[in-house]
């Protein structure tokens, strides 16, 4: 294909006339006075599929640029009654086409500069950018046809993820899976989303690579080909669970007594994450614990409760504290809570405390109960409340009795307070789903329990906050449980309310919470 300046003798005679100017890569046009309405007419030494890039500085002047037919004709508007300094940039199409200047208003001078020409045969996309120098060298292995085999005996010695120092002293972390057939995806990635991994040529390495920080704590699957399923979005998002399972090159499983694979999770923890001191049984006390049904008919159900009494217990000790906390199921396994209180209480970390551990008579009533539901925040102040009195003989004090909650656990620790906060004055919510509002809530008025606070006084009552930075992902279209939570702190500080807030370097994940409640419990009462 002829360039254009090449056919600037077959241009129009109205174009001709104008003296169209020929434009060279990288070399300014310092173009004269116009008047307003004035033209002129700029070629290249360019053909079709060329990428072309500029600038216009017009200083106080205003400028129209489009491209133009060699017969004058509009093809496309670059720059629209610009001024000041403007970038523009286009491909050149199969026809030649000119650059036609036309000066808005009188101006005394501009400069013209085509700053970049890309042909076709440049135009490719950048090679892959290792942030893992393993995968680089293993890349340029395979590439030469080398064997894995040796990579892989040495992977499953060390263990996974695979964690490299750079020099300026960030961590580098690589997930890996071997010999998937068309994919694997990273569940509890620290993205704060699935993850899809990347395979190296046509070998049996597959591996997704992070920037982390030093105190990371995660647990985490890995899914190997997970099926391309018909449905909706959410349909296909959560097929991910069909094959999710821990990482066979791990060398922490969690639970270590999951009863399959599946059941499990793999951890990863470096050096620099937060102790977690309080997990495992030191021989300190252990406390008692009391099931009872608990049945209501305002909810129109009936669940079980569980109490916890600390070893020792005196109900008349006006230190003790009372703890509720929701989703029982998991308080007492996924958060050994009980040991923790046993620990905590033994070594004189928090005084003694009694706790109540709530759970859900199933999934549908928690995601009805949990998420601000005025109903199920006064059958805890009117029917649990004075149950947990009668059955303990504690006595009550809105000033140690604190409500807490993971997830939509946390939501309603602290909607519940805000309801009750004569008997409730001290919330514990950890990654609290703050980005929930009612169905039907406008678009510009999400986060609920953050429009609460701005529009209401804030009752005298003290709040632990945590989040963690891996909390990234949008919630429902909303912003995210991490953002959400700065969101609450701010507004909850506007209002002198007394708050503590820690973000962690994790996700929404009970190997973080684990940890938060004993942090929580000590930033709020501890000795």
């Amino acid at each position: 294909m002829m360039g254009l300046a090449a056919i600037a003798g077959s241009f129009s005679s109205a174009a001709a006339d104008d003296g169209a100017i020929a434009l060279a890569v990288g070399k300014a046009h310092p173009g004269v006075a116009l008047s307003n309405g004035q033209t002129a007419l700029f070629t290249t030494e360019a053909v079709g599929g060329d990428y072309l890039k500029g600038t216009l500085e017009s200083g106080s002047g205003r400028f129209d640029l489009d491209l133009v037919t060699q017969n004058g004709e509009h093809l496309r508007r670059l720059l629209n009654n610009t001024s000041g300094t403007a970038d523009f940039q286009f491909v050149v199409e199969s026809d030649p086409v000119l650059m036609r200047l036309t000066a808005r208003s009188d101006v005394t001078g501009y400069t013209l500069t085509l700053t970049n020409k890309v042909t076709p045969e440049q135009q490719k996309p950048p090679e892959r950018v290792y942030l893992s120098s393993a995968m680089e060298k293993m890349a340029a292995e395979v590439a030469a046809g080398g064997s894995t085999d040796t990579f892989w005996k040495k992977v499953a010695e060390q263990g996974t993820p695979l964690v490299e120092t750079k020099e300026d002293g960030t961590v580098i972390a690589t997930f890996l899976w071997r010999g998937a057939t068309k994919n694997v995806r990273l569940f509890g990635s620290p993205s704060g989303d699935h993850e899809n991994l990347e395979r190296i040529g046509s070998s049996d390495i597959w591996f997704k690579s992070f920037a982390v920080p030093a105190d990371t704590r995660l647990s985490y699957q890995l899914a190997p080909d997970v099926p391309d399923v018909p449905g909706t979005a959410r349909e296909r998002r959560v097929a991910i669970l069909s094959t999710a399972q821990e990482d066979p090159f791990n060398h922490h499983p969690w639970p270590a007594d999951g009863i399959d694979r599946f059941d499990r999770d793999s951890v990863f923890e470096l050096p620099g994450a937060p102790p977690q001191p309080y997990l495992a049984e030191r021989g300190n006390p252990k406390g008692s614990l009391q099931k009872i049904m608990v049945k209501s008919e305002t909810l129109g159900n009936e669940r079980e409760v569980t109490i916890y009494r600390p070893a020792g217990f005196d109900p008349a000790n006006r230190e003790n504290l009372l703890l509720f906390m929701f989703d029982a199921a998991e308080s007492l396994t996924k958060i050994p809570t009980p040991t923790v209180l046993d620990n905590m209480i033994a070594e004189g970390k928090i005084p003694p405390t009694v706790a109540v551990f709530i759970a859900n008579p199933g999934p549908d009533a928690r995601a009805r109960e949990l998420p601000a539901n005025p109903a199920f925040a006064d059958f805890m102040a009117e029917q649990l409340l004075p149950l947990v009195i009668s059955e303990t003989g504690i006595t009550h004090d809105p000033s140690r009795t604190v409500l807490a909650g993971m997830s939509y656990g946390g939501l309603a620790s602290m909607t519940v307070a805000l309801r009750h906060p004569e008997l409730f004055g001290n919330v514990l919510s950890m990654s609290g789903s703050y980005w929930w509002s009612p169905p039907g809530t406008p678009a510009d008025r999400q986060e609920y329990v953050a429009s609460l606070i701005a529009e209401k006084p804030v009752p005298p009552i003290r709040v632990f906050l945590s989040a963690g930075l891996f909390e990234t992902g949008a919630s429902r279209g909303v912003a995210s449980i991490i953002d959400t939570n700065r969101h609450l702190r701010n507004m909850l500080l506007a209002k002198n309310t007394q708050v503590i807030y820690r973000e962690y370097a994790g996700g929404h994940d009970y190997l973080i919470w684990r940890g938060t409640i004993s942090d929580g419990l000590i930033a709020l009462f501890g000795n």
